[in-house]
């Protein structure tokens, strides 16, 4: 039955996996420093580690921004950004989920009545400028020094890049455990206020309803690691710059660091504790994170080297990403209502602790009918995914045919 409930955010985070597993090895894997098969495996056991626990943080800011109190809901606004995600990654144009997921709030937001804190908002959204600001700088940074120490250390070439061959796994791992505890809030934040799950024992350690949450999560984006990852890869890996060895370690661990300051409430309570502003805990876009490192590296080896139609393409999904999941789910939320008299919430005022469990407030034949409902509803969204798959899918292969008899027709000539 929980599963169920789950698909949406289940594959919002297959697509999150999909999509960005690209900014964790699509440097490495680009510059042919390590196999995709292995970099996908590391990268899947460290995105669970980091989720399960280091998780927590990011998803408060999230419910802060739109507690999202009703089952339905939640299972409407992880679909539509999730879809929002599939059809960018379809695309082979590493979107923010970040982006698609606060669109999907806002969304919720609107339908609902509730009121979006405004506060909340702009920190995230200074986070899409300051994020890939921040990695630029510590990419340019970190790439000075790895230089310096190639230049006057004594080690020999082929042993540096043995290495540096090294370094891209360890930082890889660092980067997707990075991954796991800044971005799982994406896919899980919305269904903590609809769940309350009972804790586990493991012995050495106790998972939380929360933590159950994330653990699910962070296996559904292993899974789209695993399954879909490559395309992207390929694009962050080679197509926006060409890099070295050097600067694909350089942009990997750059990008780490930002989503690692993000999510560490550690850090937050030390910068309180000496005196200084605590560091918001806020999903950060990994994407624009892991562009802003390699487009720093590209400016300091010269701007020349830069592919700005495929950077034109990023943002212009930037900007789409987030307007396009905010209407599907104000769109998708209208349809779950009306069509299927689901309830996907109300004003925060007016909800009492019942209504954000749905199974303490109805009887059990009133749970069946609610189950059939959500069952019909998930059937109808695959087979809509299954036609828009297929849409595009034989899109895509007009457009390879049609590319190869031009080229064909112009080695004739």
């Amino acid at each position: 039955m929980i599963l169920l409930f789950l698909t949406s955010g289940l594959f919002l985070g297959w697509s999150l996996g999909a999509n960005d597993a690209a900014n964790v090895f699509g440097s490495a894997v680009g510059s042919k420093m390590v196999s995709f098969r292995k970099a996908a495996l590391i990268a899947s056991v460290f995105v669970l580690l980091g989720a399960v626990i280091q998780g927590a943080g990011t998803s408060e800011t999230l419910g802060k921004l739109g507690a999202v109190n009703a089952l339905g809901g939640s299972f409407t606004v992880a679909l539509a950004a999730a879809v929002t995600v599939y059809l960018m990654t379809k695309f082979g144009i590493p979107v923010s989920t970040t982006q698609s997921i606060v669109g999907a709030i806002i969304g919720w937001n609107l339908f609902t009545g509730n009121h979006t804190d405004s506060r909340i908002l702009s920190q995230i959204i200074s986070t899409w400028v300051s994020g890939p600001v921040i990695g630029s700088a510590f990419a340019i940074l970190l790439y000075i020094i790895l230089k310096a120490i190639k230049k006057y250390s004594s080690i020999h070439l082929v042993r540096f890049e043995s290495f540096i061959r090294t370094g891209l796994i360890i930082v890889g791992a660092f980067g997707a455990y990075s991954l796991g505890a800044n971005n799982i809030a994406n896919v899980m934040g919305v269904f903590i206020p609809s769940f309350n799950l009972h804790e586990i024992n493991l012995g050495i350690l106790t998972l939380s309803s929360a933590q159950q949450l994330f653990m699910l999560g962070a296996l559904a984006i292993a899974a789209g690691i695993l399954t879909y990852s490559k395309k992207v890869m390929e694009t962050v890996g080679n197509n926006i710059v060409e890099l070295s060895s050097e600067a694909a370690l350089v942009a990997v661990l750059s990008q780490a660091l930002v989503l690692f300051i993000f999510s560490s409430t550690w850090l937050s309570s030390f910068f309180i504790r000496v005196g200084l502003p605590p560091i918001p805990m806020v999903p950060v876009s990994s994407s624009q994170v892991i562009i802003g490192c390699v487009i720093g590296i590209g400016i300091y080896k010269g701007a020349r080297n830069i592919n700005f139609r495929i950077l034109g393409e990023i943002g212009i999904g930037w900007i789409v990403t987030p307007l396009l999941s905010g209407i599907l789910a104000f769109i998708s939320l209208f349809f779950v209502r009306n069509i299927f008299n689901i309830d996907v919430g109300r004003k925060a005022e007016r909800i009492t602790a019942t209504d954000t469990h749905p199974a303490l407030m109805t009887a059990p034949d009133q749970n069946i009918s609610n189950i059939m409902q959500y069952l019909l509803l998930g059937l109808l969204i695959t087979g809509i995914t299954a036609i828009l798959f297929y849409y595009f899918l034989e899109r895509k292969k007009r457009t390879e045919l049609k590319k190869s008899e031009e080229k064909f027709w112009k080695n004739i000539k």
